[in-house]
């Protein structure tokens, strides 16, 4: 019997996958859940074989919950769920603790046999996802200016912005005008749409 873990916040959805997914023998949905932070707890409990976790969840906060659980789990393969908007988002996400990733568009037998070959120690990716990804332009922001146009994002001054990264306001200015030029943006806000929808800072 496989044990799944499923982490989906859209509740329409993860009723749809935990119900599909319950009506194969071999199969067992553990438990369900609707936030990221309570998985590191819930699979101490219940110790599951797959994690099946939407990659909206490993952005941000996400990455270090999402790090913990591998950590505590290393013998738990974990499947990404990712919509369409994923190509570019899974450029950053993908890694070495990530056994696979199918899109939501997928058909249910299709995720069910992703888990079964997960669970055998297979990595799985979804064909048209990874021909999305090939596609996808890449993130043209270093991890710098990816982490102050975030915190600039929220609209406060430079100096504030300079202040919650340990930066001088000028490092600040310098850093949004090469983000600008590199986004193609007008103004700060214009460019945190572009990357957000670019998905190039998750």
């Amino acid at each position: 019997m496989i044990r799944i873990l499923l982490v989906e916040p859209m509740n329409l959805l993860r009723g749809a996958l935990a119900a599909t997914l319950s009506l194969e023998e071999d199969l067992d949905v553990v438990a369900d859940l609707g936030r990221l932070a309570e998985a590191p707890a819930m699979a101490r409990a219940v110790r599951p074989d797959v994690a099946i976790i939407d990659i909206g969840l490993l952005a941000g906060e996400g990455q270090a919950v999402f790090a913990r659980f591998s950590l505590e789990q290393p013998h738990c393969a974990t499947l990404v769920l990712a919509g369409p908007d994923a190509p570019a988002r899974l450029h950053g996400t993908l890694d070495v603790h990530l056994r696979g990733v199918i899109g939501t568009e997928a058909a249910p037998y299709e995720l069910v046999s992703a888990v079964r070959r997960i669970a055998r120690g297979e990595r799985v990716i979804d064909a048209r996802l990874a021909v999305a990804m090939v596609a996808a332009r890449p993130s043209p922001l270093s991890a710098r200016e990816a982490d102050v146009l975030r915190v600039a994002g929220s609209g406060m001054p430079s100096t504030e912005v300079a202040a919650r990264l340990h930066l001088t306001a000028g490092t600040v200015r310098n850093y949004m005008s090469v983000i600008l030029r590199k986004t193609g943006a007008r103004n700060r806000l214009e460019a945190v749409r572009v990357a957000e929808s670019a998905g190039w800072l998750t």
